[in-house]
């Protein structure tokens, strides 16, 4: 089939309007957000269980979890990474009632996810030990951290196909379904962590591998029961077309237009991470322990945002393709509004309880010194937090995920890093964590001034233009 087709209106019969093009904005957002947001936080519970678990193991195996945190965090990045860009693509086509381009956009996006699966298997033979050799740990991390990473790492199939699947579902608008396969895995996980870390019953005792053997078995469940959801009630996806489908070069370039720089925006983190790691080293390596521990609990502030985001980028997307603005400019004020509100609770919680958070994880009197300050600090960052997030989600939602991409480099390798290398060089822990502020007050300018860009750019003319008749 000519590529050419595939811009052109599908000639078939086309469905109802979806309800991302009628309902009123307030309960939409909220109708496909709360779902989104009960299981990034459930996700969250994960994270922190997760890591509780391993505390019990002892600190050394809490410390190996948080230097082996930014590889997962680069898987995460490109499964999520082109998951955004599906989900792009295909809530657009469905806005301009382009059926053909979105049956094609899933199965293009499917096979993309299988192939970074496959990429990031192969990756594990090579790169786990020189990744711990050169962030020069004691035997015991080197050890606890390889049996982690390997086995999160090889059998890396089934996130990225309960990523792929689950973002199917959020295209077209199954944001409870998405929520039911996130929630089962997250808490399947946590079911499995003390059975298989210290052999409760017939499970034998595996230790740190057996936190890493629960998180793929769960992904593996939650990847069956996401596949299901989308063959049984996902009809505004014709699955019966994907046989015989080849990967289409040009559908792949119009996914990575807005996923790899979404890809490359995340993946920054995993650096930034990787960096600071180093950088707390040279004071201890209950300083690297302190942060992974404050990366989980951030996780439950920052997960509801990202489920709200979650919701957003297809509402957004679809009334673009729909050229229908009032209802673009609506869904990202009301999105800003919620995510603000949720940034700026969890500042209040970590400002309030500091000492009881870190004891969940079994902190030692250390542990406690350096966590307590460290919550503090960072978390003065949340204000500012929310709109930046939001903002970012609306220009990928809007085919400008470069504005997005540039925003996070300069934010975390121009100003963040740097920041936080100057100010270790005081030798007072303490100033380290200032960086994050400083940097997000960077990011803040910066957004502001992209949004206005966008709106110019992308909004307002919609204004000028009629939306697209259905065929």
């Amino acid at each position: 089939m000519n590529e050419n087709t595939i811009s052109q209106k599908n000639t078939a019969v086309q469905p109802p309007e979806n309800k991302m093009g009628v309902l009123p904005i307030n309960k939409l957002l909220l109708t496909m957000s709360i779902p989104m947001i009960i299981s990034m936080l459930v996700q969250a519970l994960y994270n922190i269980v997760d890591s509780v678990w391993v505390s019990y193991i002892n600190q050394d195996a809490l410390t190996a979890v948080g230097l082996a945190f930014p590889i997962q965090q680069l898987m995460m990045s490109v499964a999520i990474g082109t998951g955004v860009g599906i989900n792009a693509l295909l809530s657009k086509s469905l806005g301009e009632k382009n059926q053909q381009l979105v049956n094609r956009t899933a199965a293009n996006g499917l096979f993309l996810e299988f192939v970074s699966a496959l990429a990031f298997m192969a990756l594990s033979l090579l790169i786990i030990k020189p990744f711990f050799m050169i962030q020069k740990t004691s035997d015991i991390i080197f050890d606890y951290g390889t049996s982690y990473l390997f086995i999160c790492m090889f059998i890396s199939l089934p996130v990225f196909g309960q990523v792929a699947f689950e973002r199917l579902l959020l295209s077209t608008g199954k944001t409870v379904f998405s929520m039911i396969t996130q929630a089962f895995g997250a808490v399947l996980n946590i079911v499995l962590d003390p059975l298989l870390i210290f052999g409760v019953g017939p499970f034998p005792e595996l230790g740190i591998r057996g936190a890493a053997i629960a998180t793929v078995t769960a992904q593996f469940c939650a990847m069956l029961l996401a596949l299901y959801f989308n063959l049984s009630v996902n009809k505004e996806i014709q699955f019966n077309t994907f046989a015989g489908q080849k990967p289409s070069l040009l559908i792949i370039k119009r996914i990575y237009a807005v996923g790899l720089p979404s890809i490359i925006m995340t993946s920054v983190g995993s650096v930034m991470t990787f960096c600071l790691n180093k950088i707390l080293l040279s004071f201890t390596d209950t300083a690297v322990a302190a942060f992974n521990v404050y990366f989980k609990l951030q996780s439950f502030v920052f997960m509801p945002v990202f489920g709200l985001n979650n919701g957003m980028v297809p509402i957004i997307a679809y009334n673009y393709g729909a050229r229908k603005p009032d209802r673009v400019i609506k869904t990202i004020k009301f999105s800003i509004c919620y995510a603000v509100s949720i940034m700026v609770l969890g500042l209040l919680v970590l400002q309030i309880f500091p000492v009881q958070l870190l004891a969940i994880f079994n902190a030692s009197d250390e542990l406690i010194a350096i966590g307590v300050p460290m919550l503090r600090i960072i978390s003065l960052h949340f204000i500012f937090a929310g709109f930046c997030i939001i903002c970012g989600s609306v220009f990928q939602a809007l085919e400008n995920s470069f504005l997005s991409m540039i925003i996070s480099l300069c934010r975390q390798l121009l100003v963040l890093l740097p920041a936080a290398f100057l100010l270790s060089l005081t030798g007072v822990l303490n100033y380290v964590w200032f960086a994050f502020l400083i940097a997000e007050l960077c990011s803040l300018a910066l957004t502001t001034l992209a949004l206005i860009k966008v709106y110019r750019s992308k909004i307002r003319p919609m204004s000028q233009s009629p939306a697209p008749a259905a065929a």
